[in-house]
């Protein structure tokens, strides 16, 4: 698997859960204290998420960090 591919299915993952809770890009940006922009590459597959970064999200969204990744 590629970079670009394992980016994309992260992203896809993410808006996956993301959508569970019935929130938009603002919301889960407001709940992990990022902008919405950087929500939208993230989930697109256009940038390289920091552990960190995918550690805030997963507090956002409730989960277990390696849930981002169960795909």
């Amino acid at each position: 698997m590629t970079k670009d591919q394992l980016n994309k299915k992260v992203g896809k993952r993410i808006v996956e859960l993301r959508n569970k809770k019935g929130w938009t890009q603002s919301d889960l940006a407001r709940a992990c204290s990022k902008d919405r922009q950087a929500i939208e590459k993230l989930e697109n597959g256009k940038v390289n998420p920091t552990i960190y970064s995918l550690n805030a999200i997963a507090i956002a969204l409730d989960v277990h960090l390696y849930q981002l990744l169960k795909f």
